[in-house]
């Protein structure tokens, strides 16, 4: 059964809105906020302006860091977490308006969409001048690129605790062959089972975990020093290497060019 999505910040619910798309502006206090497990009619576009929110899907874990938005197709289960003051937006699109991917997935936002996102917030879900907004912005959205900045986590019971355990404590940088032995599992196993459930080997997804997480700490106004040592890193040279290689770009260059409306890596 759909649970109502009637937050604090909305006084309506956005499936009972027929308008093509809506926007709705959020801003987070000093503690982060959490959108528990829900489903709606509409695809949502999730996006930060500033700080970082992390959705979660079944299947994955999405990371939208600044200037970024998560696109999550309509009744799919997702929750919604956000870093301490952090403005963030959901937008809510009707089924069929417009030509995106029927799986979730993370888009760059240029500066023109963003601004459309940001007035749009400002228009009544009647409002005639948010309709015709929203229109433009339904034009707008098919074409940003896609970045990928997702974690695949798998139903499978022993990868998700090893997930959870790592999400909790990224700094944990135990061996595959430990945690092999914590699942009850031989270490040639559990290579096979990650490869299998996520199509990443256990350090290529264990990498992917750290970049989310770097990126989340880092849009929320975490030093690359503290990043860098909270993920466990036995330097910060290292920490920038690791980062480089992954998305093209060093953490201080890569979050600039996101800022200024850059598209950033694109696989």
């Amino acid at each position: 059964m759909r649970q109502p999505l009637r937050w604090p910040w909305l006084d309506f619910d956005v499936d009972d809105v027929l308008a093509p798309a809506i926007a709705v502006r959020v801003d987070v206090t000093e503690t982060r906020a959490e959108v528990r497990e829900h489903w709606h009619r509409k695809a949502q576009l999730v996006f930060a302006l500033g700080g970082g929110v992390t959705c979660r899907v079944p299947g994955g874990l999405w990371m939208v860091p600044p200037h970024c938005g998560v696109w999550i197709p309509g009744r799919m289960e997702h929750s919604n977490i956000a870093t301490a003051n952090a403005r963030i937006f959901f937008v809510y699109i009707e089924p069929g308006a417009a030509d995106l991917p029927d799986r979730c997935c993370t888009l760059s936002i240029s500066p023109l969409l963003r601004e459309l996102i940001v007035e749009l917030s400002d228009c009544a879900p009647d409002d005639a001048r948010g309709d015709f907004l929203g229109r433009v912005l339904l034009a707008e959205l098919p074409r940003m690129p896609i970045q990928q900045l997702h974690l695949p986590i798998s139903a499978e019971p022993r990868l998700r605790r090893i997930a959870e355990a790592l999400a909790d404590e990224p700094a944990d940088r135990s061996t595959l062959a430990e945690w092999a032995k914590r699942v009850a599992l031989s270490e040639s196993s559990l290579a096979r089972l990650v490869v299998q459930e996520t199509g990443l080997t256990f350090g290529r997804w264990r990498q992917q975990l750290h970049l989310i997480v770097a990126l989340r700490e880092l849009a929320s106004g975490a030093s690359v020093q503290r990043v860098s040592g909270d993920l466990g890193y036995e330097s910060v040279t290292a920490f920038i290497t690791m980062f480089k290689k992954a998305l093209g770009k060093p953490p201080a260059k890569y979050l600039n060019d996101m800022q200024a409306g850059g598209s950033g890596f694109v696989a």
